[in-house]
């Protein structure tokens, strides 16, 4: 196929379409799944506790894969990175299905979902880092949360259509077919991504041995990312978060489904996934407008972050259907809102060359926290209800909160920095 030469012609508009683009089918490709996930799993025979382990072996696969594949990433391109993982990530959600009509044993749902979570780890990071890069290079002059925040629109668009459609899909079909899609769906971002996106603002590395890079990238990443405090505090706050963020909008669908008293409703359970979308939405156009109410960009973090572990607590500890609607409204709008804030801090701390790298170690900490915490929630739900779970989730969620005031402590530059330059990383304080 043949495509335009790199960089011809581009300009911030059109790296931000091509970003939106690529996010706008890459979101609807997986948002097929995400109302029904947790009742396919349950339909192929496992118990509460195997379907939160089987996504806990996805998030494990995040943890094992991130920091290597943001390593590919800036070493043979972010483009190149993108496009493995749509055929990974193609190739192993047809496997689920597969997988499912032959009602396979656990041990099998498990090395699967480490594939899955392989796939996701080649996006991550990656993506992020070409937009980054390539505004930068391409004279970008307005705010990182204006371009995350319409990312969350598009994206948001792409979920709710995504959602909705799966779970109608499953019902008039079966669970599978919404995964087959998938797979359709993510081959079709393959071709995509192949003709629009290039690698500019960056040169991948070339010359050097592959493990000579992985040496000086990973003493890089650890220099400039875990060893500088207001990033290392982030990302613990991201081990706490990411964990319990998983397991809550997951958990939802069955739980909606006994509040609702049918448990085949499966529309219903792709409401989740709705609601969640429509949150984001609103989440990304109000990102901008709730920075522009704080000075400085921790403060919009902590604030959310307090009055979304609230909103979780209560979801656990009320019953009406229509009220625990109506919560996970405001817990989704919250985490929405905060997301694009969060993005722009983070971005504004790190530096080009581990751009890649460190977002990727940023989210492998948030994978982290899902290995240990979805399963532990699993099984309280089997063990107590999903409403308890949910309050030992929010609880867990409080745990993230001090570390939010603890990269705020480091008066970093970024925490109030709105232009979209990057800023060169903070020094290492500390080498915890």
């Amino acid at each position: 196929m043949k495509h335009a030469p790199e960089g011809a012609a581009q300009t911030p508009r059109t790296i931000q379409r091509t970003y939106l683009v690529l996010l706008l089918g890459n979101t609807l490709a997986a948002s097929l799944i995400w109302g029904i996930n947790t009742i396919f799993l349950l339909d192929a025979g496992l118990s509460n506790l195997e379907a939160f382990a089987a996504n806990a072996f996805f998030t494990a696969g995040m943890v094992i894969f991130e920091v290597p594949t943001g390593i590919v990433a800036d070493t043979a391109g972010r483009r190149r990175s993108f496009l493995v993982g749509t055929v990974t990530l193609s190739i192993s959600t047809l496997l689920y299905v597969l997988l499912w009509q032959v009602e396979a044993p656990f041990v099998w749902w498990a090395i699967v979902s480490v594939l899955i979570g392989l796939g996701f780890t080649f996006f991550s990071g990656a993506v992020e880092a070409w937009l980054v890069d390539a505004l930068t290079s391409t004279g970008f002059t307005g705010d990182l949360e204006s371009v995350f925040g319409r990312g969350q629109v598009v994206g948001g668009a792409a979920m709710l259509v995504g959602s909705v459609a799966g779970g109608f899909i499953a019902q008039r079909t079966s669970l599978g077919v919404p995964f087959v899609l998938r797979g359709v769906i993510l081959i079709v971002m393959f071709l995509l991504a192949y003709r629009l996106m290039h690698d500019i603002g960056f040169t991948p590395r070339k010359g050097a041995s592959l493990r000579t890079e992985i040496r000086q990238l990973t003493s890089a990443t650890l220099e400039h990312g875990w060893r500088v405090p207001a990033v290392k505090w982030l990302m613990v706050q991201g081990v706490f978060v990411g964990g319990v963020g998983i397991y809550a909008f997951y958990a939802l669908q069955p739980y909606l489904l006994e509040l609702y008293g049918d448990p085949e409703a499966y529309q219903v359970a792709g409401l989740v996934a709705a609601i969640v979308a429509g949150a984001q939405i609103l989440g990304g156009v109000a990102a901008p407008m709730i920075r522009r109410l704080f000075h400085r960009r921790t403060s919009a973090l902590i604030i959310t972050a307090i009055t979304a572990v609230l909103a979780l607590a209560l979801i656990g500890f009320v019953d009406d259907f229509y009220v625990v609607i109506g919560l996970i409204v405001v817990w989704a709008l919250l985490f929405s809102a905060s997301r694009p804030i969060r993005q722009a801090y983070l971005n504004g701390l790190i530096s080009s060359s581990e751009r890649a790298s460190i977002l990727s170690f940023d989210s492998m900490m948030a994978s982290l926290g899902g290995v240990g915490i979805q399963p532990a929630l699993g099984r309280a739900a089997d063990v107590w209800g999903y409403g308890a779970s949910y309050v030992i989730g929010a609880a867990i969620s409080a745990l993230s909160i001090p570390f939010l005031f603890a990269s705020r402590r480091q008066n970093a530059a970024a925490d109030t920095v709105t232009a979209a330059e990057t800023v060169e990383p903070e020094p290492a304080l500390d080498t915890v």
